[in-house]
C-alpha cells in the first residue's frame, strides 16, 4: 500500500465514522456538545435535517478520496475527482477553523484534530 492509498483509506474510514455521528446527531441522540456550535445537547429539528445533509457530502468526499487514489473506479471524468478532492481539502480546511472557533470545548478538542487530519489526508492524496 502506498502512502496515498493509506492516506484515502484513513480519510474515507474518518469520514465513515462523521457520517455515523451525524446520523446519531439527526436521530437525536444527544451528542449535540461535540457539533453545530455545541450549544445543544439534543440538536433541534433544523440542525438534525442539517446533519442529515451532511451524511451523503461526507459520502460523496469519501467516494472522491478513494477514487483520486485509485482504490475505486473515478466515473468517467478524472479531472472532476482531481477537483473534488481540492474542494474537500478546502471545505475541511475552513471546517477546522470553525471547529477552532467554537465555544464548546468538546467540540474545539475533539473536532479540531479530526478535521486537521482530513485536510491532511486530502491534500496528499490531492498532490498524487
Amino acid at each position: 500500500m502506498t502512502l496515498v492509498q493509506g492516506a484515502a483509506l484513513a480519510g474515507a474510514t474518518i469520514l465513515g465514522l462523521l457520517g455515523v455521528f451525524q446520523s446519531l446527531l439527526a436521530l437525536g441522540v444527544p451528542v449535540g456538545r461535540a457539533a453545530w456550535g455545541g450549544s445543544h445537547r439534543v440538536l433541534p429539528v433544523r440542525l438534525r435535517w442539517a446533519s442529515v445533509a451532511a451524511v451523503p457530502v461526507l459520502g460523496l468526499a469519501a467516494w472522491a478520496v478513494l477514487a483520486r487514489a485509485s482504490l475505486l473506479a473515478p466515473g468517467p471524468e478524472p479531472a472532476i475527482v482531481r477537483l473534488a478532492v481540492w474542494v474537500f481539502a478546502c471545505y475541511f480546511m475552513l471546517n477546522t477553523v470553525g471547529n477552532l472557533a467554537s465555544k464548546s470545548s468538546l467540540e474545539r478538542n475533539t473536532m479540531t484534530p479530526v478535521s486537521t487530519l482530513l485536510v491532511l489526508c486530502f491534500v496528499v492524496v490531492a498532490l498524487a
